[in-house]
């Protein structure tokens, strides 16, 4: 697990700013992130470690319990080996004592639900798949205080070489996690239109057993789980067939991956509940939800990921919302994404 360090919790502490944005009724980054990758504890047995304070913040450390106010956090060489009331928490002596009065501290975010290496400003293109872009899209995320991502589907190769040293905390940025390729359809989705990729960075198999090869070779290359795409485009695209769907979910799960599922409408996402998908991965966007399908999402222990915000995006931002000229969006946006406004 990678060590916290003191740029990670100033990122962190955007929380604050965030929660302005919630509050204007937007939320940027809650409906895509799960909050529960845990503050790493633990003694430190270097007595000549550097070591840093942060005082005031408030910290609310995603145990459940009820927030500290006025808080201290002690790292002691890249780790917190200490978080209370500041009334209660000594400060050791020779440490570095920081601020953090009027800050929000919480834990790293976990996107379940993003893609890397596909969009350079505006542009998605494949030649975006590569190690800088890639990278410095892990230190942005990081930098909003994402530290976990899973990168679901539309990975090449590339991604097994990052992985590891990322794992590691050998490259800055947030961690990062996939499911390899993931299993489109010749002709479909993903849409080689409005997301071009790579050959090498979507399986497009029309066979049961092309689809399991496809399968055991993710699974041979250390894939951390499996991702599909059953969606036809409002009836414009041919549609991922259930013989081939339910293969790769059964071939999957017996090599322990889980599977993933884009759809988007609600008698799809029936059906790969049906077949045994672990996870929805985007909500189900044609008509509401009803009762039979929470049912059987619960029934089978189902994972939901809304997507909230991806939708949002089609949007919002030429509606002009007022969140749009406060302090955060302002600071965060990219040179290409200002000039549109």
């Amino acid at each position: 697990m990678k060590r916290t360090t003191r740029r990670q919790f100033a990122a962190l502490a955007v929380a604050t700013a965030v929660g302005n944005l919630v509050m204007s009724g937007i939320s940027l980054l809650c409906p895509l992130v799960g909050v529960f990758l845990a503050l790493l504890i633990g003694p430190s047995t270097d007595a000549n470690a550097q070591t840093t304070v942060l005082r005031g913040a408030r910290v609310i450390d995603g145990s459940g319990g009820a927030p500290i106010d006025n808080a201290t956090i002690v790292i002691r060489d890249g780790r917190i080996v200490a978080i209370g009331p500041s009334a209660g928490t000594p400060v050791p002596s020779g440490a570095e004592v920081v601020d953090y009065t009027g800050k929000t501290i919480i834990p790293g975010l976990i996107s379940d639900h993003s893609h890397v290496g596909i969009f350079v400003g505006l542009k998605a293109a494949p030649e975006n798949y590569n190690r800088d872009s890639i990278l410095r899209q892990l230190k942005q995320l990081e930098a909003y205080g994402v530290t976990t991502v899973m990168a679901l589907g539309l990975n090449g190769p590339l991604f097994y070489e990052l992985r590891p040293e990322l794992h590691a905390g050998r490259l800055p940025g947030a961690d990062l996690f996939g499911a390899d390729q993931g299993i489109g359809v010749v002709g479909g989705q993903p849409s080689a239109a409005v997301v071009p990729v790579g050959e090498n960075q979507v399986s497009r198999p029309n066979t049961v057993e092309m689809a399991r090869e496809s399968i055991r070779q993710m699974a041979a290359r250390k894939t951390d789980m499996v991702k599909i795409w059953l969606d036809s485009a409002g009836g414009l695209m041919p549609k991922l067939k259930p013989e081939v769907y339910s293969a790769v979910i059964d071939e999957a799960h017996k090599s322990g991956l889980r599977v993933a599922a884009h759809i988007y409408d609600l008698d799809d996402a029936k059906a790969v509940v049906r077949a045994g998908v672990d996870v929805i991965a985007h909500g189900v966007r044609d008509k509401p939800v009803d009762s039979e399908f929470i049912d059987m999402m619960k029934a089978r222990s189902v994972w939901y990921i809304s997507t909230i915000v991806l939708d949002y995006t089609t949007f919002i931002f030429a509606d002009q919302p007022s969140w749009m000229r406060e302090e955060f969006p302002t600071r965060i946006a990219s040179r290409g994404s200002r000039a549109i406004r």
